[in-house]
């Protein structure tokens, strides 16, 4: 059996972690099947990702039964999160995290390295590491220090607080909480959005943040000239121009 499903409406690529009877607790098994989905992902035909779970639950984080089987754990990381979580980053297409429940331990940090967070009213954040005697892994020191500065994350990941949908909101870990009655309309509402938008442009703003923590101001600047020089050559670009000066709204290719 399956456990990650994907799906296709139009240009918005949907994968669904589907272990509902562990809250999608990750595995090598999942791990292979994630990382084919994210490749899948790689089709220029598709404009947007949404990554959630089945269930109650986005991920419960590593399946600890596993875990203990893994003999050398800094080499099973390696060769699962760590191959997932850049397969994200390096995706030119926006990502989002619908974190529809329980989202804890590595669950948490997949969800940080995903370009949006949009949670339901039914959702929740435990940092887990901690509670077990683990440090955050999967990048979890590298995302939630950018999302919520260094005393907050330290604080709370070493709290194992668990931390509400509005909580989260208001710290910034998610963009919007959704009533869980509306939450998958939203997030494919959201999704369309994205995906019609200039997708190029998109794909080079994802980059140049993600380049910026590690770059001085004239490095950045450059890599956005050059991003810049890249956006201006698109059908995406000449198509925006033509659609202010027409008062119109613009029909982006992705191109």
């Amino acid at each position: 059996m399956a456990e990650v499903e994907v799906g296709r409406d139009g240009d918005v690529q949907t994968i669904t972690l589907d272990r509902p009877d562990k809250l999608n607790a990750l595995t090598r098994g999942v791990h292979e099947e994630l990382h084919a989905a994210l490749e899948e992902a790689r089709d220029p035909a598709v404009r947007a990702v949404v990554i959630t779970g089945a269930g109650r639950g986005f991920s419960a984080g590593q399946d600890l039964g596993a875990f203990g089987e893994a003999g050398d754990v800094a080499a099973m990381l390696r060769a699962t999160y760590h191959v997932n979580v850049l397969a994200i980053r390096s995706l030119e297409k926006p990502v989002i995290a619908a974190v529809n429940g329980v989202c804890a331990g590595a669950g948490l940090s997949l969800a940080c390295a995903c370009d949006i967070r949009l949670a339901s009213d039914a959702a929740f954040f435990v940092p887990g590491f901690v509670g077990i005697g683990l440090i955050p892994d999967s990048g979890g020191t590298f995302f939630l220090q950018r999302l919520l500065g260094t005393a907050r994350a330290f604080e709370w990941m070493t709290s194992n607080r668990r931390l509400t949908a509005a909580e989260a909101h208001a710290w910034g870990l998610v963009s919007e909480v959704i009533e869980a009655d509306s939450f998958a309309g939203r997030v494919s509402a959201r999704a369309a959005e994205l995906a019609a938008a200039p997708t190029r442009a998109i794909a080079l703003t994802k980059r140049l943040y993600d380049e910026a923590a590690t770059s001085t101001l004239e490095e950045q600047l450059e890599r956005e000239a050059e991003a810049q020089a890249e956006a201006a050559q698109t059908n995406d670009f000449r198509e925006g121009v033509a659609a202010f000066r027409e008062k119109r709204e613009a029909r982006f290719s992705g191109r």
